[in-house]
């Protein structure tokens, strides 16, 4: 039985399901179900749900009642996995608060799972048998990917073909952060461009871990700007999701670097990458997406593309300074981002098919996956 974790959103839901059923019978398991009978591993496990919950509880109260929720809902999620030998769990994310507590169950009982999430690929879906975003299945070293297209005629542009269906996120919580075109003379003057990602993203983590928050991040990107050469700038976008502004945060920076930093949460999003001369992340998917505009990306973050021949990878505020003091040289492998991205676009990352108006996903990416994931059940 492939049991999917209820998301709540139906375009997500029909996804799982559809995956689900590639492998077998169907079961939607909602996040209303607890036991408080609990296990050894009952209170790590739900402690590291709340460490990793997307919204964190601000009274001790609260806090309280957010662990004991994961807590009986691990104990739920265990029981059923323990009940069911030919289980295999499916979660979209399953990285964060009740998805982890799903997932820790299934890690914990020797069940099969299957992790889901958006793909920063256009009309994609990623299903992955590890994980998902930095902690996904891929290889880490560029070697991997040339001897796969050394084997599989995988060098060579043919991902590109994706570019004309890349489209801008919408703003969907944001009246002030748009997707306008830009003006005829935004390239003139020579930028590195920064995409935020939003405040509560649990992805945050750079420099070893000591920075987790992205006020730090933009602290250290305004100390950078000023080894920026004469003419450059530094421009900021907030994100198109984000529910936490930072807008004043962003213009105290831009007021102790006047000339350096620029706010933009008006220009579309690509068109900014377009008009740039590099872009500076953390882990955004925008970081990948800009290999699309053939442009160099200064990588601060843990991301699964941090990879030296794809990106310019950073671990210290000097390395950053010496980046940003010379940004004209910064480049990249071409032919090592073809392998890659060839990769991703006939192995990776499956099709997500929409007819009819239902909504699924291409089973020939996928059947590997839930092999790789029954081939792990412990025995």
């Amino acid at each position: 039985m492939f049991y999917y974790l209820k998301d709540g959103d139906p375009e997500i839901d029909r996804m799982l399901a559809s995956v689900c059923a590639m492998g077998g019978e169907v079961s939607c398991v909602s996040k209303v179900r607890w036991r408080f009978s609990d296990y050894a591993e009952t209170a790590d496990r739900s402690a590291e749900s709340l460490k990793h919950a997307k919204h964190q509880p601000r009274s001790k109260n609260t806090r309280a009642l957010k662990s004991k929720l994961y807590a009986v809902q691990y104990n739920w999620f265990r029981q059923r996995f323990e009940s069911d030998p030919e289980a295999v769990a499916v979660a979209w994310n399953g990285l964060t608060g009740t998805r982890r507590a799903f997932m820790s169950a299934a890690k914990d009982t020797g069940t099969p799972h299957i992790y889901m999430e958006r793909a920063p690929f256009p009309g994609r879906v990623t299903v992955d048998e590890v994980g998902v975003n930095q902690v996904n299945g891929l290889a880490r070293e560029i070697g991997f990917y040339r001897d796969w297209a050394d084997a599989a005629d995988g060098h060579g542009g043919g991902w590109r073909a994706l570019k004309d269906i890349l489209v801008s996120r919408k703003a969907k919580k944001r009246s002030d952060v748009g997707q306008t075109d830009a003006t005829a003379d935004l390239a003139e003057t020579p930028y590195i461009f920064c995409p935020l990602q939003v405040p509560d993203d649990t992805q945050i983590k750079m420099f070893g871990g000591w920075v987790k928050n992205i006020n730090r991040f933009i602290d250290l990107l305004e100390v950078a700007a000023e080894a920026l050469p004469e003419g450059w700038h530094l421009r900021f976008k907030e994100h198109p999701s984000s529910k936490i502004p930072l807008t004043d945060f962003l213009e105290q920076a831009a007021a102790a670097q006047p000339g350096k930093i620029v706010i933009d949460n008006s220009t579309d999003t690509f068109q900014q990458v377009a008009a740039s001369r590099a872009v500076v992340t953390l882990n955004s998917s925008v970081g990948l997406q800009t290999f699309w505009y053939d442009k160099p990306v200064v990588v601060l973050g843990e991301c699964f593309f941090r990879m030296p021949e794809l990106v310019t990878p950073v671990d210290s505020m000097s390395a950053l300074w010496r980046v940003f003091s010379d940004p004209a040289a910064l480049g990249y492998d071409a032919a090592a981002r073809d392998a890659f991205m060839n990769y991703l676009d006939r192995v990776y990352y499956p099709e997500v098919i929409r007819e009819d108006g239902k909504v699924g996903v291409a089973p020939e990416k996928v059947l590997p996956k839930i092999e790789a994931a029954l081939a792990s059940r412990r025995r």
